[in-house]
């Protein structure tokens, strides 16, 4: 009896955290909702980087939805520079580090 008076309390918190604000939609519907508006799709832009960028590493990428750039991050001989592109484009729009 006692353990199922544990799992209540347990039970009643695991609920109320659930309903503690509103939820932000994934990134991949923030990225299907992009696609809808002109962005490209991330695998094109990373397959069009990945080959002007010979000698890095790809390493990943975030995805700006109020700028719609895409983030890409790489790295040579343990530098790392990320490349911001434009989603609809996929031209360069900033480099860090340069």
């Amino acid at each position: 009896m006692r353990r199922y008076l544990l799992c209540v309390p347990l039970l009643v918190v695991g609920l109320s955290a659930a309903d503690a604000g509103p939820r932000r939609p994934p990134d991949q519907y923030r990225a299907r909702e992009a696609m809808r508006e002109g962005a490209r799709p991330l695998r094109d832009i990373q397959q069009q980087w990945q080959h002007g960028m010979r000698g890095y590493d790809y390493l990943g990428s975030d995805y700006d939805a109020g700028s719609g750039n895409y983030r890409l991050k790489f790295m040579r001989d343990g530098s790392v520079s990320w490349v911001d592109v434009d989603g609809r484009t996929g031209r360069e729009v900033g480099r860090s580090p340069r």
